[in-house]
């Protein structure tokens, strides 16, 4: 190879690297502050929820939110029940990993039994993935109030409902992710994890707004 060649090569690396460098900043301080506060105001950013407790270390916390025209009981509704059927607009990615998802459109009162201690599962017992992983626990359950769910690694997941007028309801959904200690792992859960529980828990939100206003949920 010439030496111009080597100067032509030596150049496009340093132009590549370069780009990615620019793209890693422009993710890390526009990108991924919005996505991780969607929807949500630099108080309730700021604010503690219920769940906060269960994870001292968290490796990184989302705090997302949508202003429902409904009341709580009625978001209430929608939410208390969630699991494999129960994205709410985001089948697409659950299907495209093969959980199978499927969002329902009423519920029922049966349906609405969730108490603590109980396990939420969010693929078929058969998916390729082992059970803990596709699985959550319910650790808090304050009815038309907070629900607080936790993963096998003590990750957790909270909805809190706050009313703000007499038919009008604010949901706040916050995720916290348990630490990981390799490196390979955290850069994946920053690249393709969070991305990925952003799409999924944005549509998973704006269904949810969409059915809870729709109409009162059948009984």
């Amino acid at each position: 190879m010439s030496d111009s060649s080597r100067r032509l090569l030596t150049l496009r690396r340093l132009v590549a690297l370069a780009g990615l460098a620019f793209a890693a900043t422009l993710y890390r301080h526009l990108v991924r502050p919005w996505h991780t506060s969607w929807g949500a105001t630099t108080a309730e950013r700021r604010s503690s929820l219920p769940g906060d407790e269960l994870l001292d270390d968290a490796l990184a916390q989302s705090t997302r939110a949508v202003t429902i025209a409904a009341p709580p009981g009625e978001v209430w509704s929608w939410l208390a029940r969630p699991g494999q059927s129960d994205f709410y607009g985001c089948d697409w990615l659950g299907n495209f990993v093969g959980t199978d998802a499927h969002s329902a459109d009423r519920t029922l009162p049966d349906e609405q039994t969730l108490t603590p201690a109980d396990t939420v599962r969010l693929a078929p017992t058969e998916y390729f993935v082992s059970p803990p992983v596709t699985t959550l626990t319910v650790r808090e359950l304050d009815a038309e109030r907070v629900l607080v769910l936790q993963g096998f690694d003590g990750g957790t997941w909270a909805f809190v409902l706050e009313p703000i007028a007499a038919e009008t309801t604010r949901l706040l959904v916050r995720s916290r992710a348990a630490p990981i200690s390799s490196r390979v792992g955290r850069l994946l859960y920053f690249l393709v994890d969070e991305p990925a529980h952003f799409l999924m828990e944005r549509e998973m939100l704006l269904g949810l707004e969409a059915r809870a206003r729709r109409t009162p949920p059948d009984s």
